[in-house]
């Protein structure tokens, strides 16, 4: 065994500090070369976009697929400090190579294979370009009304939020979460909704709520106070708080409570009040399709998107799932289907239709719920009386409104043709052919008329006065109820999906 001259060791040191120079200069430059030819791409593919840099000592590149020509072992192992090649190839390709290298154990035994994974760093940078490329699209989309808003920095929603505490939770969508927030000197409570940051339509959801809820001025609706768009933590939108909570936890507390208790004679959500909150709403969804420049339908009109002030004055919120229309009465078909379970109408839950019938129908299943004090579905009931409208509508058919109305509310002079009125209009608005239902304006004249005013200016339509058909196809729509009702009671939480049909 010969010993190695002082001269022999410096000179192969220096070559190693060399080729190890060379060799980290050319990964750099091949890393930069990748992801600068990678922002024209709009492909990321796990597999395809592995990239591995084999560096080889000696030999020439294996012909055809990148492949490395291994060196043979009669080679000087310091020559592998001293000469490398290097070649690009796939991780099928690499596999390839590793099961031809097996087969032979000379060749194996004397190769050095340098394998850099460029897979990495790749996607982090890649996915952050996009990132960046989403958030400066969403600001030119919301730019023409982005100065009308205050824009908040996530700075002041963490504080407002106190870190996004567990006790500031009002409520959860199924791709957001609304939390009381606090402002400024004067401690401004606020409603702050964090959409999921994780979710690939936030954007799109974001900015077609902000575009929605910025244009809309009316005091049944819940005004929408700024912004914030944060690149790395999410978006944020920032609407007025109302104390009074939702018409759902009103429910909960005077309707659906004590009934699951059994207790009689308990405090009822009066009958006033009931028919505020029925005027409210109706005037709110008649803004949204009639008062502004396009219509809007909300698409999710139910009680928890619904909230009451101090002094039980409805205001409609959450406009997640709205949409714009042309015009009302013009209706067009939506890929997914996106709502709740009992207050969907059948031709946007079994079509995709979508108009503004569609939240009058919602409307008419709010009404059933003021009446009845039923929740719009209940597994727990009897055989035909699980969904709330498959129940009521033989009721409404046979004009046995006694057995509709809820047993609580009493019956006076005052308040009883007022209930006739709100039964008609609820009958009206569940109608199953969306042509017969009426406008949300023909239900409010229905549901405000005296009781010395005429039926005759009442608008005529199929379930006016007392109930003689209030459903056409009233077989057909029990085997529809049906099938909405098998889908509702298996359990589907308050999730939502865009590609398939979900209950938020």
């Amino acid at each position: 065994m010969g010993v190695e001259t002082p001269t022999g060791t410096c000179s192969s040191e220096h070559s190693l500090v060399k080729s190890k120079t060379l060799l980290q200069k050319m990964i750099w430059e091949f890393g930069s070369g990748c992801f600068l030819s990678g922002k024209d791409q709009d492909k990321d593919k796990s597999e395809h976009n592995k990239a591995w840099l084999l560096a080889e000592s000696g030999g020439g590149c294996g012909g055809g697929g990148g492949g490395a020509e291994l060196i043979s072992s009669n080679v000087d192992p310091q020559s592998v400090h001293s000469s490398f090649r290097f070649s690009l190839c796939s991780q099928v390709e690499l596999d390839s190579l590793s099961a031809s290298n097996s087969s032979s154990s000379s060749a194996s035994s004397s190769a050095t294979v340098l394998m850099v994974n460029l897979e990495d760093g790749f996607t982090e940078s890649r996915s952050k370009e996009l990132k960046w490329r989403r958030i400066e699209s969403l600001e030119r989309s919301i730019s023409p009304v982005a100065h009308t808003l205050v824009r908040f920095s996530y700075a002041e929603i963490l504080s407002a939020t106190r870190n996004f505490s567990k006790g500031r939770v009002l409520g959860r969508g199924a791709l957001s979460c609304v939390f009381r927030g606090t402002f400024g000197f004067l401690r401004t409570t606020v409603a702050i909704k964090r959409l999921d940051k994780e979710d690939k339509e936030s954007s799109k959801a974001f900015c077609r709520e902000l575009m929605i809820a910025s244009s809309l001025q009316n005091p049944n609706i819940v005004p929408l106070v700024g912004f914030c768009i944060d690149a790395e933590e999410g978006l944020f939108l920032v609407y007025k708080y109302v104390s009074g909570g939702s018409l759902e936890r009103d429910f909960k507390k005077y309707l659906f409570a004590e009934r699951k208790r059994g207790a009689k004679g308990g405090p009822s959500l009066p009958w006033s009040v009931r028919y505020k909150v029925a005027i409210g709403i109706a005037e709110a969804i008649s803004y949204l399709h009639n008062g502004t420049e396009k219509c809007v339908v909300h698409r999710d009109i139910k009680p928890s998107n619904i909230l009451l002030s101090s002094k039980k004055t409805p205001k409609v919120c959450d406009f997640g799932l709205a949409t714009w229309t042309t015009a009302p009465s013009i209706p067009f078909l939506c890929k997914t289907v996106k709502g709740t379970f009992g207050y969907l109408a059948p031709e946007y839950f079994q079509h995709g239709k979508v108009s503004d019938k569609t939240d009058v129908y919602a409307f008419g299943v709010v009404l059933l719920e003021l009446l009845s004090g039923r929740k719009p579905n209940e597994a727990k009931r009897g055989p035909g009386e699980e969904n709330l409208v498959v129940w009521a509508k033989p009721l409404l058919q046979q004009g046995a409104t006694e057995r509709l109305i809820d047993p609580r509310l009493k019956f006076t002079r005052k308040n009883s043709n007022k209930i006739s009125r709100m039964v008609q209009a609820a009958a009206a608005c569940i109608n199953s052919d969306e042509s017969l239902r009426p406008a949300i304006d023909d239900v409010i004249t229905i549901l405000r008329q005296d009781p010395d005013f005429s039926d005759n200016k009442i608008p005529s339509f199929p379930s006016r006065g007392c109930i003689v058909d209030c459903c056409p196809q009233l077989q057909q729509t029990r085997g529809e109820m049906k099938d909405h009702l098998a889908l509702a009671m298996v359990g589907v939480s308050d999730v939502e999906d865009d590609d398939h049909l979900h209950c938020r």
